[in-house]
């Protein structure tokens, strides 16, 4: 199934993709939030929908909300594409390079990037997010696939400058609003049977900037929710975006950044393409 989320922020409603038309599923009582993905809502919704179709509404929205409603945490796997590490002058990591950017920063896909007051260096980052599916701790990286809910695409967009000088911290960099868009849709974990199979791409005012591939990360997904529940309960819902290729504007010789009026395009093979505009923040 291809689940998303439409209509304005504060009312904000479930919806599911079938044979390329989006319907208004709100007569199912629930929205994809923790509750959802804990209690098997994926199987419910599915059983529901076989029975109640012929009563949901075709829908064309002209917002798409993030596909997931308030993840506790969102979790980041930085430098997981080698090419990547080294256009930034980087060792390839030993063990998986981990932050958190804050669930504030989470958007809609139809939404305006909103570039910082001040920032100078606001970066793209294409990459590919795994939703949660049950609460995880302590999982053998065997069974780490089985609590995979589904996929979905995130840009984990960077200020360059608040992530690696003035006391470079990454989640300062990563987490202004607007940041963290999730969508358009997420695709159920059976209909994307390897996720590092996958083409991913990312686009600036029509030229072509990142081109890759799912297969050249170096932590793969299996291991990399091994190795996150050592240290954190992964709770349902949760958004682990897996990392970035290379192509990054600050890999750029000389770098490239962001700039008002930017059309950000991007995608993920079997999930789906994004366009953002980058619009000035208002005092």
């Amino acid at each position: 199934m291809r689940l998303f989320r439409f209509g304005m922020p504060n009312d904000e409603h479930p919806g599911l993709w079938h044979n390329g038309q989006g319907y208004d599923v709100s007569a199912f009582g629930e929205d994809y939030d923790e509750h959802f993905w804990e209690t098997d809502g994926i199987h419910r919704l599915k059983a529901w929908w076989e029975e109640h179709r012929q009563d949901c509404t075709p829908i064309s929205p002209t917002r798409i909300a993030p596909c997931v409603k308030k993840p506790s945490k969102i979790i980041c796997i930085g430098l997981n594409y080698a090419d990547h590490a080294r256009e930034t002058g980087a060792s390839r990591p030993s063990s998986p390079i981990i932050f958190l950017k804050a669930p504030s920063a989470l958007c809609g896909v139809t939404d305006p990037l909103v570039i910082p007051v001040g920032s100078q260096q606001t970066d793209w980052e294409v990459e590919l997010a795994v939703v949660i599916g049950k609460k995880a701790k302590h999982v053998d990286e065997s069974t780490a696939m089985s609590y995979v809910a589904g996929y979905t695409i995130m840009n984990d967009y960077s200020e360059r400058h608040f992530q690696l000088a003035d006391t470079g911290q990454w989640t300062k960099g990563k987490s202004f609003d607007s940041f963290a868009p999730l969508g358009p849709y997420l695709v159920t974990a059976d209909e994307i049977p390897d996720p590092h199979g996958l083409k991913l791409w990312l686009s600036v005012n029509g030229q072509m900037q990142q081109q890759s591939h799912t297969g050249e990360m170096i932590f793969r997904i299996p291991f990399l929710i091994h190795y996150l529940s050592r240290f954190m309960t992964l709770m349902p819902g949760d958004i682990l975006s897996t990392g970035t290729p290379a192509g990054v504007g600050m890999g750029k010789r000389p770098p490239q950044f962001l700039q008002p009026g930017d059309i950000i395009t991007y995608g993920i093979e079997q999930i789906g393409e994004v366009r953002q505009q980058a619009i000035a923040a208002q005092h």
